[in-house]
């Protein structure tokens, strides 16, 4: 994927604002931090293309950046991990696996759905990383059930402290773009303002 780097960085910066997927307000996010921006990728699969495209952009970016025999089953982190990691695990002929947000109270009383044997090594899959809080839930719960992780895959990070918590855990993390880097080609293109692109790069924790 080196030499198409900045190519799918670029298809995803005009994905991203095609859709608009991008907004400025107030908004809360998983960590329960305020934010002055959202980038709101769950939308994606509502749009066929762009959920293609992307979907591609995850396989390459895996392909590029972890071992084949790294993992044996690619895992969802919800919500929005689960439709891209499920395609994904599909086209890379993987088992799916996802976890739950919440303890379900009824059924098999389950946090991980799919099918996860003690020893198996498991790729995480999100959307994108902020503080990494969906992502280290995640780990939590597959390590509880024997599973290893050693590989963590996002398409964007908001560069506010979410690798670092990973890099705690000794797991590997990709990924595809940073918020800064998404905001300066969106400016470059008159996607957003002059204000706006300050607002991103205000909000970033890692430099």
């Amino acid at each position: 994927m080196n030499k198409n780097k900045e190519q799918a960085k670029e298809e995803l910066c005009h994905i991203l604002y095609k859709i608009g997927a991008l907004k400025f307000g107030t908004f809360e996010l998983t960590s329960g931090r305020i934010s002055p921006y959202y980038i709101d990728l769950r939308i994606v699969p509502s749009f066929p293309n762009a959920f293609r495209k992307i979907c591609h952009i995850y396989i390459e970016l895996i392909k590029d950046r972890v071992e084949a025999d790294n993992f044996d089953r690619i895992a969802g982190v919800p919500t929005g991990g689960i439709p891209f990691a499920s395609v994904v695990a599909y086209k890379l002929n993987k088992p799916f696996i996802y976890t739950r947000p919440t303890h379900r109270k009824h059924g098999r009383e389950r946090q991980v759905e799919g099918i996860l044997m003690p020893g198996d090594k498991v790729l995480l899959l999100d959307d994108l990383i902020t503080s990494g809080k969906s992502l280290l839930t995640a780990v939590d719960l597959i390590q509880a059930e024997g599973g290893v992780i050693n590989d963590a895959v996002v398409l964007i990070s908001r560069e506010e402290g979410g690798q670092k918590k990973l890099a705690e855990k000794k797991i590997l993390f990709h990924y595809l773009l940073k918020a800064s880097e998404a905001a300066a080609t969106l400016h470059q293109i008159g996607a957003i303002t002059d204000l706006e692109l300050e607002t991103i790069l205000k909000q970033r924790r890692e430099k």
